[in-house]
């Protein structure tokens, strides 16, 4: 008996039709259902790679990254040592707020951070300390807290309250009618991170957008044939013949691939 192709076989080949083949203008053509149904067909892939790179950042931000520790405290400024009455004018409170830049910058100065390390003797140069202390205005008022962050709790502690000590006097001295309160003085160290949570998530999300290109490369590296249509629509030839997969083969064991169904020895 003469092989003939099956249609529902044929039909199934036409699904999985992937238009990735240079057309006649040269261009690249994606075939984005095929592609959709590639990510489908190992979605089990993807799951897998997404759930080993998120186990992999949780371990590593758990176990292996050490944890760091904040210590933080806030001061008062004002540009007025002495007042004559009890009132805070509108004017002081705006200057207050204008010259919290240049505290900042005096904070962060060489000479206040070598005075705070000679004076605490911490075993850290002028920039490993000014990249440890994080300062900023709090909403936007005449108050800026200051932050230490550190992988022992105990140099957090030390480094926040010596800041405190000698950071005031260094913005008097500097700054003519000016002067500094602590509102708040050094505060237990907590731990700051890493954030496990985070680092979870960013793995999960490498793990799935990394194990997607992979299978989007191999779909537009994939040069086989897989369907007669595909040959006659992108290069207008006759189709004389189809060699049928012998591999093929329904669940009730037998080959799809003639159009009888004769059972497939």
């Amino acid at each position: 008996m003469p092989l003939r192709v099956d249609p529902l076989h044929h039909t199934v080949k036409r699904e999985s039709c992937t238009m990735n083949q240079t057309g006649h203008d040269g261009e690249l053509e994606i075939d984005l259902l095929a592609l959709l149904r590639l990510f489908w067909q190992k979605i089990w892939i993807v799951l897998i790679a997404a759930a080993a790179c998120g186990l992999i950042a949780f371990a590593a931000a758990r176990f292996f990254i050490p944890p760091t520790y904040v210590s933080s405290a806030q001061i008062y400024v004002n540009n007025a040592k002495e007042r004559t009455s009890d009132s805070v004018s509108t004017a002081e409170i705006n200057a207050a707020k204008y010259l919290l830049e240049v505290y900042l910058v005096i904070l962060r100065a060489p000479s206040t951070l070598d005075e705070v390390i000679e004076k605490a003797d911490l075993p850290y140069t002028t920039r490993e300390l000014s990249s440890m202390i994080k300062a900023e205005a709090v909403s936007n008022t005449e108050v800026f807290q200051v932050s230490v962050t550190s992988r022992d709790p105990e140099d957090a502690r030390v480094i926040i309250e010596t800041i405190l000590e000698v950071l005031p006097d260094r913005i008097a001295e500097i700054v003519e009618g000016s002067s500094a309160r602590i509102v708040s003085g050094a505060r237990r160290p907590a731990r700051s991170g890493p954030n496990v949570s985070r680092y979870t998530m960013i793995g999960l999300l490498v793990g799935l957008v990394g194990s997607l290109g992979v299978l989007t490369v191999l779909f537009l590296l994939d040069t086989t044939v897989h369907s007669s249509e595909y040959l006659s629509e992108t290069y207008d030839i006759p189709i004389l013949a189809v060699v049928p997969d012998m591999r093929a083969k329904s669940r009730k064991g037998y080959d799809r691939n003639y159009y009888s169904y004769q059972k497939a020895e």
